[in-house]
């Protein structure tokens, strides 16, 4: 992205960017995320703008919160290739890596009503395994039925 394009939002000082989230994934990753759900933290969103690496991208940056590891194994899912950078003092801290995971534990409910993770009186920690990255495929552990990943906001935890 050239430096006119990436000012289309103004810098931070302090906070979260997420870069190359795949064109048309952040709202999405703003559901996944629960960046959606009534916090105050302002949200800068670009969407389909060019990207050499994507074809088409969007930006997402978070004022004055940083990611922690959890949120990171949940936007794995959506956006592996995304590239994440805390902004301290208008100025990059660190960067991190996003790295889906072989298996992920209480990050997603599984989608199955007849799975055993439903049952309130068994109580189970919800895990499942990533059976294929590129695309990504997720299987319940218990039941072993394939979550739709286009519908995994609606099952996180």
């Amino acid at each position: 992205m050239k430096d006119s394009e990436m000012r289309r939002v103004t810098a931070i000082c302090n906070g979260t960017v997420i870069d190359h989230i795949p064109g048309g994934k952040s709202l999405q990753v703003l559901r996944m995320l629960k960046l959606d759900s009534g916090r105050s933290n302002p949200i800068s969103l670009v969407m389909n703008v060019p990207s050499d690496k994507l074809g088409r991208k969007d930006v997402l940056k978070i004022e004055d919160r940083e990611l922690v590891q959890e949120e990171l194994d949940r936007l794995a899912i959506i956006a592996s290739e995304a590239s994440i950078a805390i902004i301290r003092n208008y100025s990059v801290a660190e960067k991190r890596k996003i790295i889906l995971s072989d298996e992920l534990v209480n990050i997603i409910k599984c989608s199955f009503s007849n799975c055993i993770t439903q049952n309130e009186r068994e109580p189970l920690p919800n895990k499942m395994v990533v059976v294929d990255k590129n695309p990504v495929e997720i299987r319940c552990f218990y039941c072993g039925k394939i979550q739709d990943v286009t519908e995994i906001t609606e099952h996180i935890i």
